[in-house]
């Protein structure tokens, strides 16, 4: 793209996709409208690194739809005194996105080559508050938490999936997941209260791709 494009495209997305999607928290909107997200996608997509759609990044996993990562930014609220957990890097788009916004973001991914590719464009943009971990996250809780916000850019069948990420919140901690099975899931915000008090806002519906050894539900079988 010439850069007079791409600054159109970027302005295109902000007003034409996330606005309409009940964006309205000027620091999200002001990110995206800077961060160029052309540089996080797979060359063989950047013509289409701006449009409403899943961006493939191979092995059954895609980047999210600009407006499920604007409104997952939204949903967590991050302040600049924010320690985040990302799970799933990606691309790394959205990782450099909340690293904007608050100040440390810890970032797991389970296929190492995301997480390579991820660590150079980060680089390449001089975000450096950002330690990029290759794992399952599902496996055991890290080290670095506990967390003030947690992202999950991959779904889980049920709540009880959920529980290991919710136990990695501080108190007032926010953990922003994607919870049910296709065709139609529930983008949820859950927040730690308490040790043991927890409140859930169910935002919107969704069909996300699930994380990696996220068990599906079992059916009953006759």
């Amino acid at each position: 793209m010439m850069a007079q494009s791409v600054e159109q495209a970027r302005f295109n997305m902000v007003n034409q996709q996330i606005r309409p999607w009940e964006v309205i928290d000027s620091r999200v909107l002001s990110l995206m409208e800077t961060l160029p997200r052309d540089v996080f996608v797979p060359e063989t997509y950047q013509d289409l690194a701006y449009a409403d759609i899943e961006i493939p990044l191979g092995d059954n996993c895609q980047m999210m739809f600009p407006r499920i990562e604007a409104r997952l930014m939204q949903a967590l609220d991050l302040q600049p005194s924010d320690q985040v957990l990302e799970v799933g890097t990606g691309s790394g788009y959205l990782t450099a996105c909340l690293a904007q916004l608050s100040q440390r973001v810890v970032s797991i991914e389970i296929n190492q080559d995301f997480s390579e590719s991820a660590a150079q464009r980060l680089d390449q943009q001089s975000i450096s508050n950002v330690l990029l971990k290759q794992g399952d996250a599902l496996a055991s809780p890290l080290d670095e938490g506990p967390f003030d916000a947690i992202a999950v850019t991959g779904s889980v069948a049920t709540s009880e999936q959920a529980e290991i990420f919710r136990q990695q919140l501080k108190i007032g901690g926010r953990l922003f997941i994607v919870i049910g099975t296709p065709p139609v899931m529930q983008a949820m915000l859950i927040t730690r209260h308490q040790e043991r008090i927890f409140s859930e806002e169910a935002l919107f519906e969704t069909d996300l791709t699930a994380l990696t050894n996220a068990d599906a539900p079992r059916r009953f079988e006759f």
